[in-house]
C-alpha cells in the first residue's frame, strides 16, 4: 500500500480514537451522565492516580530514545507538568488534591496500596510498551492527548453539575490538561506524521496508538469491575467442606487455593468486591495483600465462568 499524506495519516489517527478512545467506555459515560456512586468515583481518583505516577516515568523513557536536543527540551516539559518544578507543584499534587475532595485520605492514596491488580497491570503495560518499542512507537502511544483536552471539559461539565460533593479545587488537574494536552498533543502529532515516513511505519503508530487506547479501556475495566456484585454462577456448586475446596460446573472442577475458600463465601451478589476487600480486612487486620487477592480471585473466578458479575 502507497504512504499516507500527512492529512490521511492524521485522520486515521483521529479515527482510532474517536473508535477506542476510553471516552467510550461504560465506566467514563456513565460518569459523564452523573450516575456513578461516590464510593465509584473514590475508587476511580484512587486507582487513577497509580496512572498518573507512571506517566512521567514513561515520558522519561521516551526521553531517553531521543537525539535530538530540540525534541528533548521539549517533551521533558511533560515531566515538569506531573512532577512540578518543586514539591507541592504539578499533576501529581493536583490528582493529591483530587483526592481530598473526593474525601478520601491522600497519604493513603499515595502509598498505591489500594491499586487494583488490574489496573497494575495496565498501567504497567504502558511503561513496558514504550521501554520496549522505538521513539516513533513510543510517541505515537502518546497521541490519545489528542482527545484528552475534549474529555477533561466534558468531565469539569460533568462534576460540577452531577457531583456537587466534589470541592470545585478538586477540578483543578483537569483545567491544567485543558491547555497541556492539546499543546502536547499538536508536538507529538507533528513529529509522528513528519518521521513516519513509510507505510509501514504509518501502520506501527497506528498500532501504538490502539494499543495505549487498549490500556486506558483495560484500566476501566478493571475500577468497573471493582464494584460489581460477584456471585456465583448457576451452574457452579460449591464443595467448601471437602479437604481440597473446590467448585464443581457442568464440565470441570476449579480448586480453591490459599483464601479462596473464604472469599467464595463472600460472593453472594450482595457485596461488591471492593466491599469484600473490606469485610476481609475487617476480619484479617494488617493483612496488606487482601486487595490483590480478592480482585485477582474474582476475575479469575469470572474468567472459568464460576462468578458472574452484577452491576
Amino acid at each position: 500500500m502507497t504512504v499516507a499524506t500527512p492529512a490521511e495519516f492524521e485522520a486515521r489517527l483521529r479515527a482510532i480514537g474517536d473508535a477506542r478512545y476510553h471516552h467510550r467506555h461504560p465506566f467514563n459515560v456513565r460518569m459523564h451522565e452523573g450516575t456513578l456512586r461516590p464510593e465509584e468515583i473514590r475508587t476511580w481518583v484512587a486507582n487513577r492516580y497509580y496512572y498518573q505516577t507512571r506517566i512521567p516515568i514513561k515520558d522519561g523513557l521516551i526521553l531517553a530514545k531521543a537525539q535530538d536536543p530540540a525534541f528533548r527540551r521539549d517533551w521533558i516539559g511533560r515531566i515538569h507538568d506531573h512532577d512540578g518544578a518543586r514539591e507541592g507543584e504539578g499533576g501529581l499534587e493536583l490528582w493529591l488534591a483530587l483526592a481530598d475532595a473526593v474525601g478520601l485520605d491522600r497519604e493513603r492514596v499515595a502509598s498505591q496500596c489500594d491499586v487494583l491488580p488490574g489496573v497494575r497491570r495496565a498501567c504497567d503495560a504502558y511503561v513496558d510498551f514504550v521501554a520496549s518499542h522505538d521513539l516513533l512507537e513510543s510517541v505515537a502511544s502518546s497521541l490519545t492527548e489528542l482527545f484528552a483536552g475534549d474529555i477533561m471539559l466534558t468531565r469539569i461539565a460533568a462534576f460540577e453539575a452531577h457531583y456537587p460533593w466534589v470541592a470545585i479545587e478538586g477540578l483543578r488537574y483537569f483545567q491544567s490538561r485543558t491547555r497541556q494536552a492539546p499543546a502536547d498533543a499538536a508536538f507529538g502529532l507533528a513529529y509522528v506524521t513528519r518521521e513516519a515516513r513509510t507505510r509501514e511505519d504509518q501502520d506501527r503508530c497506528a498500532g501504538a496508538l490502539e494499543r495505549k487506547c487498549e490500556i486506558l479501556w483495560s484500566l476501566l475495566d478493571a475500577v468497573d469491575s471493582a464494584h460489581a456484585r460477584p456471585r456465583l454462577a448457576a451452574d457452579a456448586i460449591p464443595r467448601l467442606d471437602d479437604a481440597e475446596p473446590m467448585v464443581v460446573l457442568s464440565e470441570r472442577a476449579v480448586k480453591l487455593g490459599g483464601s479462596g475458600r473464604e472469599i467464595l463465601t463472600l460472593c453472594d451478589g450482595t457485596r461488591s468486591a471492593v466491599e469484600i476487600v473490606a469485610e476481609l480486612s475487617e476480619r484479617h487486620p494488617g493483612e496488606s495483600h487482601l486487595v490483590e487477592d480478592v480482585h485477582g480471585f474474582i476475575d479469575e473466578m469470572a474468567g472459568l465462568s464460576v462468578l458472574i458479575l452484577e452491576h
